[in-house]
């Protein structure tokens, strides 16, 4: 039976990528047979074929050490780096909900840990053109709880708070929340922190500090994060 957990953040360009990398690096290192997935990619550059390149599954490929093949990691890449509702306006191939759960589903009959990636923050919508798919549309699908990425810095108390209270609204599980780009000893940093806990009641369950190369927590509290998942 494999386990997932899904990577949200509090916006674009906060680090789930990033912090992805890290914790497939920590599963794999500790004996964990773990795979990575990413719904919609949008922003891709091209090979000389002309195909597109997957960038954040293949920075997590590289970063973490896992064989899982590119192929496997996202069913869709974009060029045009927009949302991926309007990207795949203007490129074709918008998202569908079977393609999504038929790749999750394949990932969960080979590898024990599956780690789900988001395009930008909760909100973020991956398909309106009558047809409505947003992220939280495939955490439900997926059946998975959610870790959340916040920048360490000026603001986040709003952007965390304002997630986690929309999460809780539409029930969405949030598991734990993650600092990225931490600066240990800021006495704003380690505020936030404090405040973003007694706001939204759920656990700091690590501090990433800038370019690091491993998290703070072990890969036995990483793992417990993770749910049983039943793909359908």
């Amino acid at each position: 039976m494999s386990k997932g957990l899904f990577i949200t953040g509090t916006g674009t360009d906060v680090g789930k990528t990033f912090v992805s990398g890290l914790i497939l690096k920590k599963l794999r290192e500790s004996g964990k047979n773990a795979a990575y997935y990413k719904v919609a990619m949008s922003g891709n550059d091209r090979r000389a074929d002309g195909s597109l390149i997957p960038g954040d599954a293949l920075y997590v490929k590289e970063v973490s050490g896992i064989g899982q093949p590119l192929e496997e990691m996202c069913p869709y890449v974009y060029e045009h780096a927009f949302s991926p509702h309007l990207a795949s306006r203007l490129e074709g191939d918008p998202v569908r909900m079977d393609v999504v759960k038929e790749g999750f589903a394949s990932l969960c009959r080979t590898y024990e840990y599956v780690t789900v990636e988001g395009s930008g923050g909760i909100l973020c919508p991956l398909r309106e053109d009558g047809e409505r798919i947003g992220l939280t549309d495939v955490i439900r699908a997926l059946g998975l709880g959610c870790l959340l990425v916040a920048d360490a810095g000026l603001g986040t108390i709003n952007s965390v708070g304002l997630t986690a209270f929309y999460m809780k609204e539409k029930e969405i599980p949030l598991k734990a929340i993650l600092f990225n780009r931490f600066q240990p000893g800021n006495v704003l940093h380690e505020d936030n922190l404090r405040m973003c806990e007694e706001l939204t009641g759920v656990k700091v369950i690590a501090c990433v500090e800038e370019a690091a190369g491993e998290l703070t927590i072990s890969a036995e509290e990483l793992a417990e994060l993770y749910d049983l998942v039943q793909p359908g």
